[in-house]
């Protein structure tokens, strides 16, 4: 049986680019350009929570950097590199070997190349903590806190499908295989919108990500931004697998579903072709789905006009009572 260096020089230790000190060491090393930034972000992923025992390792190993890749992308920052913990239940190498190819593939892809982390027994699940570093030029990284009254609101990609898999997955839905065939990608193969989030750089004027649910992480740019927003629900992009789907569970899905790992960004109204061109050159589609407004508050207006009541809520680990 493999021990715990087998296992990462095996699996996890790759050669490092230039100028980068990777995994061998007590930690890892990388340089930043001058007149840049250390952007940073760091998602635990539990077993049971996060993704179901059954999930395809290769997914899970994808999934588990594009989640934090998500957040660079947010930031508008480059990918530098990123360091891996995990915690196995038991020694499965074939398991081992699909998760790291997933996770190497999509680093690879984005130029973020493993640098360091540990490994451990667990005594019970699976546990994976992923930290990403990333650059960004100082003073134009997006944040949350720059939303300006008469900004448009932009949602990149589509939304719902990933809240859909879910519920089927967990039981909370009947079971529908072809729905979930259509769906599952979302949920355990998301793609971080990196390009997109560069490309925005000195157009929009804050962002943030959606895994939450696109009510409550607008909701925090706006709590940061001291400003509110009025949303179009007919212009949301609803995922087309949806198509079918109950109204009350679309409008969960589309609303409060997370897991999503596109951008809400906003951005000048008179940028929209910027926008549009932008979207365009990162082969990302980006949807224009409502207004920021100087009065707090966040409504959203049906086909109407009218303001829509019984809003669905985002996640929370920890929820009021």
């Amino acid at each position: 049986m493999a021990s715990e260096f087998d296992l990462i020089a095996r699996y996890f230790t790759r050669a490092a680019p230039a100028g980068l000190l990777g995994v061998g060491d007590d930690c890892a090393l990388f340089p930043v350009p001058p007149g840049e930034q250390v952007a940073t972000s760091t998602d635990l992923l539990l077993e049971g929570r996060h993704f179901f025992p059954d999930v395809d390792p290769k997914a899970l190993g994808h999934k588990a950097l594009a989640v934090n890749l998500s957040d660079l992308a947010a930031m508008g920052a480059r990918p530098i590199g990123c360091v891996l913990g995990l915690a196995l239940p038991r020694l499965d190498e074939p398991w081992v070997a699909a998760f790291a190819e997933g996770f190497h593939a999509l680093a690879a892809a984005h130029g973020c190349p493993l640098i360091g982390g540990d490994t451990t027994r667990s005594g019970h699940d699976l546990a994976i903590s992923v930290t990403v570093f990333g650059a960004v030029p100082a003073g134009l990284a997006l944040r949350r806190d720059g939303a300006q009254a008469g900004d448009d609101i932009w949602v990149s990609g589509e939304l719902g499908a990933a809240d859909v898999a879910y519920r089927l997955l967990d039981g909370q839905y009947p079971t529908d295989p072809a729905l979930l065939a259509a769906t599952r990608d979302a949920l355990e193969r998301p793609e971080p919108q990196v390009a997109l989030g560069l490309a925005l750089r000195g157009i929009a004027h804050a962002a943030i990500d959606i895994s939450d649910g696109l009510l409550q992480d607008l909701g925090h740019v706006l709590k940061a931004s001291a400003a509110g927003a009025a949303l179009r629900y007919a212009d949301m992009p609803v995922a087309a697998a949806l198509a079918g789907v109950a109204d009350a569970q679309l409008r969960r899905a589309v609303l409060g579903g997370g897991d999503v790992y596109q951008l809400c960004f906003t951005a000048p109204a008179d940028r929209r072709e910027a926008v549009l061109a932008v979207g365009r050159k990162a082969g990302a589609r980006v949807t224009r789905v409502g207004e920021i407004q100087a009065e707090p508050g966040l409504t959203v207006l049906d086909a109407g006009g009218q303001p829509m009541a019984g809003l669905p809520r985002g996640y929370d680990h920890f929820p009021a009572d």
